[in-house]
């Protein structure tokens, strides 16, 4: 029995158009899952689906924006009534990094429409398919910003932390129901989101050497923790962090003491 195997499975892909999104999309249909690849830039999703087709696997794709909490609902619907949702992963988020005190109400809302409020509309609609099948898997995004920031993060670490509290919630809530809820926490991958640290040699360098392997993580080096969980590996974890970070949690300094 291959207990990492996903066929038979539908997984949803929400952010699965580029950066880590993509790598899980690509990898839950290489272990057999039939993938919704869902995003807000269509094409990008449609792009990834065609990847995965002319591997052989199954892979559809459409667009679908996490803030518009109608249009969530309607997607699990609709998917759910069409295969049956087994799986549902979602990995958008955004960052404004400014200090607080130079933060807009707009900056704000923007993050937290997205990191928030995004996130519990797929928690949600997942949960109402989910829970009376009596099965399902559920993985939100969380980071290593959940427990440790720096200037100009506060918001977006404040977020991180907000996802994983809504994941053990919802574990609390829907395990009766048989459904797992779990949370994968990055350290600092190269995706579109962190170009703008990437561009900066001295802060991509300071970023790399956080990580005990001095160096970034790729997109592909999450698809392992996402597989994990989704499937029935992980039968028996729920509520969880798994921190996909390098070491940065581990390691609470650079100086190495003499001798070592």
């Amino acid at each position: 029995m291959d207990l990492f195997s996903l066929k038979g499975k539908t997984a949803v892909v929400i952010g699965g158009g580029s950066g880590i999104g993509e790598a899980v999309a690509l990898g839950c249909a290489r272990q057999g899952a039939r993938v919704i690849c869902l995003d807000v830039n269509e094409a990008a999703a449609r792009r990834v689906a065609e990847r995965a087709a002319a591997e052989g696997c199954v892979c559809e794709s459409g667009v679908l924006d996490i803030r518009d909490s109608a249009a969530v609902d309607g997607a699990f619907n609709d998917l759910d009534a069409t295969y049956g949702v087994d799986i549902a992963i979602c990995t958008p988020s955004i960052n404004v990094r400014k200090p607080i005190m130079k933060y807009t109400d707009e900056e704000l809302s923007r993050v937290l429409d997205v990191n928030i409020k995004g996130n519990f509309h797929v928690l949600r609609a997942a949960g109402r398919v989910m829970t009376p099948r009596g099965k399902g898997s559920i993985i939100l995004f969380s980071s290593v910003r959940s427990q440790v920031v720096e200037p100009g993060q506060g918001a977006y670490a404040a977020t991180k932390a907000g996802i994983v509290q809504l994941a053990r919630a919802a574990a609390a809530e829907f395990g009766p129901h048989g459904v797992r809820v779990n949370t994968i926490g990055p350290g600092v991958i190269e995706t579109p989101l962190t170009a703008p640290i990437k561009a900066n040699a001295d802060w991509y360098n300071a970023y790399a050497a956080k990580s005990v392997f001095n160096r970034w993580g790729k997109p592909e080096e999450l698809v392992g923790a996402a597989v994990f969980l989704a499937s029935d590996a992980a039968s028996y974890v729920t509520g969880s962090v798994i921190f996909v970070d390098g070491g940065w949690l581990a390691a609470d300094g650079r100086f190495t003491p003499p001798g070592m």
